[in-house]
C-alpha cells in the first residue's frame, strides 16, 4: 500500500460521491440487517442492498464482503478499481470484484455531535460462520474495545497526544480533531501502512505515525494526552502471537509497565487513559494489588488515579472467550490449548482477570498534598461517552485538594442539574423510610442520604455557604450546629467527590 500517493485523497472522494456514511449504510441496512450483521450475518444486509447503486455496492465490497460485478465496482470506483487491487484493497477475476481490505464508515463522537470518518482495516473475520482465522500481524478495524476507549478518552482541546499501540489508527483519527498535534506508535507494519493511510484517507495532516515499541518512539517526549489500548490479552504465550492483542511479556505486564511509565511521558496536568486487563490473584484484592503500580516514579513524578474494575471474567470463561477470538473454537488444537491455558492460570495463582479503565493524571505544577488514588468496582450501566465523568472527578480532585474542613464549610456549593430524589416507604407514610440521591448522567452514582444530607444537598444552589445550611438544619431540626458540621463535613466531602455537588 503507497500511503504517500494520491490514492486516500481520490477513494475519500469516490465515498463521498457514494454517500457512503454511517447514518446512510444504516439506513440502507435498516434494523433488522443492521443488528445480524452486527453478529456476524449478512443474509438480511445482502437481502437489502441488491440495487446496484455506489452505496449498496461499497456497502456489499466491504461490510459484507461479497463479490459485486466489475461494472457494479466501476461505477461505485470511477477509475479506482485497478488501482485499488495493486493497492491490496480489492481481488479482480474474470467480471467480479471481491474486497482484500475493510474500509467502512464510523460515526465518530465529538463535542459537535457526530461525524464521519472512514477506516480501512483487515476484513472481519467469521463472518456467517465461516473460519476465522487470522494472521499474526492481523490489522484489527472498529471493535466493542476501539469504541469503549474512544468513549473514554477525554476530548479537552490539547496541544499534543499520543496514540500508543495505534493499530489501523482509530485512536489517532479521534485524537486528531481535538489535538494540534498526534503521535501514533506500533510495531505491526502492516498497522504503520493502514494508520497513515487513514490519516490521509480523512484529510488529517496532524498525525505522525512511528515505528517502534510502546514508549521508545517518543522517549524524551511529553504528551498532555495519552490514549492507548495495549495488547493485554493475559495468556501463557504458548500459541501464534497476535500483535494486536498479545504482548509477549508475562501476565499482566504491560499494563503495569504502561502505567509506571507513562507519568514521565505527560506534561504537568497531563492524561493518560488505558483500557486494560488485570490479573485477580489468589489472596490479594485487585484494587490493593493495582495501587502498587500507581506509586511516584524515581523522579518523584506523583499522579493521581482513578481505576475503573468494570467486569470480572473467571479463567475458564476468560480462555474460552481469547480461543474464539483467534478462531481456535472446533479446531483439533482447541482442547490442547484450553488444558494448557488454563493449567497455567492455575499455576499462576490466577483466580479471575479484571477489565476496566485506568486514569492517571500527572498532578499539576504546585499541587499541594498526596496523590488522589480512587480504585472502584462498578459494574453498572454509566451514561456513554463516560469521559465528561472522568475529566469531572479531576476538576473535584482538585477543588477538594484546595479546601479544608473549614474553607469546605466556607464553600458555595451547587448541586448538579441531574440528581434527583427518590423516596421509599409505605404508600401514605408520613415520612419516607430511604432517601437516596440519584445522578441521572456519567455514572449514575445513587446515594443513600438521610434527613440532614437531603436538606444539605437540595439547599446547595449556590447562594449559601455549606456552615450556613448546616446552621439552618441545626435549627430546624434542633440539632447542634457544631455537631453537624463535624459530621457532616466528611459526607460533603463525598458528595463533591461523587459528583453530586460541584464547587
Amino acid at each position: 500500500m503507497t500511503d504517500s500517493s494520491t490514492l486516500p485523497h481520490r477513494l475519500r472522494d469516490a465515498l463521498l460521491a457514494a454517500g457512503f456514511t454511517y447514518d446512510a449504510v444504516a439506513d440502507l441496512l435498516g434494523g433488522t440487517a443492521h443488528a445480524a450483521l452486527a453478529r456476524n450475518q449478512t443474509a438480511p444486509g445482502l437481502a437489502r442492498t441488491a440495487d446496484g447503486s455506489p452505496l449498496a455496492t461499497l456497502t456489499r465490497l466491504f461490510l459484507l464482503q461479497t463479490a459485486v460485478t466489475r461494472a457494479e465496482a466501476e461505477a461505485a470506483l470511477p477509475d479506482l478499481v485497478d488501482r485499488l487491487a495493486v493497492e491490496g484493497f480489492l481481488e479482480t477475476s474474470v467480471g467480479e470484484v471481491r474486497a482484500r481490505l475493510d474500509c467502512r464508515p464510523y460515526a465518530a463522537p465529538d463535542a459537535a455531535g457526530d461525524h464521519d470518518l472512514w477506516v480501512a482495516s483487515d476484513l472481519t473475520p467469521g463472518l456467517d460462520g465461516l473460519p476465522n482465522r487470522v494472521s499474526a500481524d492481523h490489522v484489527l478495524g472498529i471493535s466493542s474495545a476501539s469504541t469503549s476507549l474512544a468513549q473514554l478518552t477525554l476530548r479537552d482541546d490539547v496541544v499534543s497526544a499520543l496514540d500508543l499501540g495505534t493499530g489501523c489508527g482509530v485512536q489517532a483519527l479521534h485524537l486528531a480533531t481535538h489535538a494540534a498535534r498526534v503521535v501514533a506508535t506500533d510495531v505491526n507494519a502492516r498497522a504503520l501502512r493502514l494508520a497513515r493511510f487513514n490519516a490521509a484517507l480523512n484529510d488529517l495532516t496532524g498525525i505522525e505515525v512511528r515505528d517502534g515499541s510502546y514508549f521508545e518512539p517518543v522517549r524524551d517526549e511529553q504528551f498532555d494526552l495519552i490514549a492507548t489500548n495495549p495488547p493485554f490479552v493475559i495468556s501463557p504465550g504458548t500459541g501464534e502471537r497476535l500483535v494486536y492483542r498479545d504482548s509477549g511479556l508475562p501476565g499482566d505486564r504491560v499494563v503495569e509497565d504502561i502505567v509506571r511509565a507513562a507519568p514521565r511521558h505527560l506534561t504537568p496536568g497531563g492524561w493518560c487513559q488505558v483500557l486494560a486487563n488485570w490479573v485477580i490473584t489468589q489472596g490479594t484484592p485487585w484494587d490493593e494489588r493495582l495501587a502498587g503500580w500507581l506509586g511516584p516514579t524515581d523522579e518523584g513524578i506523583v499522579s493521581d488515579a482513578f481505576v475503573v474494575q468494570r467486569e470480572v471474567l473467571d479463567p475458564a470463561a476468560y480462555v474460552e472467550l481469547w480461543l474464539a477470538d483467534e478462531g481456535a473454537t472446533g479446531t483439533p488444537e482447541y482442547l490442547r490449548r484450553y488444558d494448557t491455558w488454563l493449567s497455567w492460570f492455575a499455576d499462576q495463582g490466577i483466580e479471575g482477570v479484571g477489565f476496566g479503565w485506568i486514569n492517571l493524571r500527572r498532578r499539576p505544577d504546585g499541587a499541594a498534598g498526596d496523590a488522589t488514588l480512587r480504585l472502584e468496582e462498578w459494574p453498572y450501566e454509566v451514561e456513554q461517552p463516560i469521559a465528561g465523568a472522568i475529566g469531572a472527578w479531576g476538576d473535584a480532585v482538585d477543588d477538594l485538594a484546595g479546601l479544608d474542613d473549614e474553607a469546605l464549610l466556607g464553600a458555595r456549593l451547587r448541586v448538579r442539574s441531574d440528581v434527583r430524589q427518590e423516596s421509599f416507604g409505605e404508600p401514605g407514610a408520613a415520612d419516607p423510610e430511604a432517601i437516596v440521591l440519584r445522578q441521572q448522567r456519567g455514572f449514575r452514582r445513587g446515594h443513600a442520604a438521610d434527613t440532614v444530607t437531603a436538606g444539605l444537598v437540595g439547599a446547595s444552589d449556590g447562594d449559601l455557604t455549606v456552615g450556613q445550611i448546616l446552621d439552618a438544619l441545626g435549627q430546624l431540626l434542633d440539632e447542634d450546629a457544631a455537631e453537624l458540621r463535624r459530621t457532616y463535613v466528611p459526607v460533603v466531602r463525598d458528595l463533591v467527590a461523587d459528583g453530586f455537588l460541584e464547587v
